[in-house]
């Protein structure tokens, strides 16, 4: 689970000083880490990583890291709240147990009012940038060279785990999921293959590039001078994919510690309910991380906090899940919208659309209940003729939502034409997921590996999932739109036949 949202991870880092002459301890002897995996890297990737075959990638992203523990183990998760509370975790009122969400949740023990206060994590079992290193040589060296605190926690993750059972952390980091079903786990073609027509693609190729040019980046202006420090087999794609997949999936940021990012053990166990508004921060008169319920539970019950308001496809791209069709009131899907570059007026509207942030192609968010104010200005941009180009300008700003009252535009002849274009996107898209919802919702083999095989399968559910949810946001988009314009061309019909 998570609420925070992701920074920029790709930085660049002045040469780092010379290395403290001490090194970490080692990793025991186990399978070479596969460091070359996904796609080719906008920053320095090594062309035999970038041209790995298919097959390499599959086998790379069922490898994962020697350390963790599958998905849905409940004995990990035992041994880390019996590690929190001999170091001061309070007595809880849940439990956690195998559930039909996430695999693993917390579920409430006793009878839960509303308006209750759980949890009271207390500050030392919380990983933060400020955290204290198992090895402090490797901390200094980063905070000498300024890494945001993404990367560090993400590095911090990775050191504590090569220390084993030496780290405080070991319990924490052995209940933590060996590869997390997030999209940052997807290869280059199950991404082609399954979300073919869905924008969430284009995210999830961009957030592994990414990741990819972050580790490159420290990879080369300070692993590399302190190998010593930092060996590769312990330091290397592979490991930061794993890192930044928790990170994305677990980190929070807590409004009440100056939104301070932090991994919360414990809490990081309770899963997403889009029926719940409640989430973690910590609570100044307790002096703990904790959540307030926005309803009663039941013995038995699981109990949900919010990951926050997303969308289908942002759940499946950090948390490696899709809510169940219509359930998700948070459900959005990006409609791409392009000027016409047959346009007579292309290069202005193109001007004007560069002076305010945009470009000749954008997207924006349809909902069940409807589109934003900023796509029915682009779309009167689009079909603007010549004589609206003092207006172009004025439709651009509007488009940008660079306006701070958001005024809304009101260009009744214009407004059938819109409303066609909004409408033929919507229906291009429409065409997109029905092909691949109809088709053989990809194109991939399936492993003789029976495991490779299952996590295949659960792989085009997902995206079959997530395609469904988007598509029924467009039909209802279409359905509006065709009433709309019906009602509106049935009114000119009546004026003419009344002259």
């Amino acid at each position: 689970m998570a609420t925070a949202a992701a920074l920029a991870l790709h930085t660049q880092f002045r040469p780092p000083p010379p290395p403290p002459p001490r090194a970490p301890r080692r990793l025991r002897q186990h399978p070479p880490l596969i460091s070359g995996v996904l796609i080719r890297s906008p920053v320095r990737a090594s062309a035999a990583s970038a041209s790995a075959s298919a097959p390499a990638q599959r086998e790379a992203a069922a490898a994962g890291v020697p350390w963790g523990c599958e998905i849905e183990s409940l004995e990990s998760a035992v041994s880390l709240e019996r590690w929190l509370t001999e170091s001061g975790l309070p007595e809880q009122r849940l439990g956690i147990q195998r559930v039909d969400v996430g695999e693993r949740g917390l579920v409430a023990l006793k009878n839960i009012r509303k308006g209750e206060k759980l949890l009271f994590v207390p500050p030392s079992l919380v990983i933060t940038a400020d955290s204290e290193w198992g090895c402090p040589e490797v901390g200094n060296v980063l905070k000498r060279n300024s890494v945001p605190d993404w990367p560090l926690i993400a590095t911090y993750l990775i050191s504590e785990a090569s220390l084993e059972s030496s780290s405080r952390w070991s319990s924490y980091i052995a209940a933590l999921p060996r590869q997390p079903y997030s999209l940052l786990y997807w290869t280059r073609p199950e991404l082609d293959a399954y979300l073919v027509a869905s924008p969430i693609r284009e995210r999830a190729i961009q957030r592994i590039t990414d990741v990819v040019g972050t580790y490159n980046d420290l990879r080369d202006r300070i692993f590399s001078k302190h190998s010593d420090l930092f060996p590769e087999e312990v330091y290397n794609l592979e490991t930061f994919r794993w890192s930044f997949g928790i990170l994305f999936s677990r980190l929070v940021r807590l409004p009440s510690m100056d939104g301070r990012v932090a991994l919360v053990p414990w809490a990081d166990m309770l899963n997403h309910s889009p029926e719940v508004e409640t989430f973690l921060d910590y609570d100044k008169s307790s002096g703990g991380i904790v959540f307030t319920t926005d309803r009663s539970y039941q013995p038995g019950e699981q109990v949900f906090i919010s990951y926050g308001k997303k969308s289908s496809g942002e759940l499946l791209l950090s948390y490696g899940f899709v809510p169940k069709e219509g359930t998700n009131p948070n459900d959005s899907v990006e409609l791409l919208v392009s000027l016409n570059k047959s346009d007579k007026c292309y290069k202005e509207k193109l001007q004007a659309l560069k002076r305010n942030g945009l470009s000749e192609f954008e997207s924006f968010p349809l909902r069940v209940t409807g589109w934003p104010v900023e796509l029915m200005a682009y779309a009167f941009l689009v079909v603007s003729p010549p004589e609206k180009s003092q207006r172009f300008e004025e439709m651009a700003v509007a488009a940008s939502n660079k306006s701070p009252s958001k005024p809304g535009l009101n260009y009744p002849e214009l407004e059938e034409q819109a409303l066609q274009f909004i409408l033929d996107c919507c229906e291009s898209n429409i065409a997109k997921y029905t092909k691949f919802l109809e088709g053989s919702s990809g194109s991939l083999q399936l492993s003789t590996n029976s495991k490779q095989a299952n996590r295949t399968l659960l792989l085009k559910q997902l995206a079959r999932d997530l395609c469904i949810s988007e598509r029924r946001i467009l039909y209802r988009t279409q359905y509006i739109l065709r009433r709309r314009l019906r009602d509106m061309r049935g009114g000119e019909l009546k004026a003419l036949s009344d002259c």
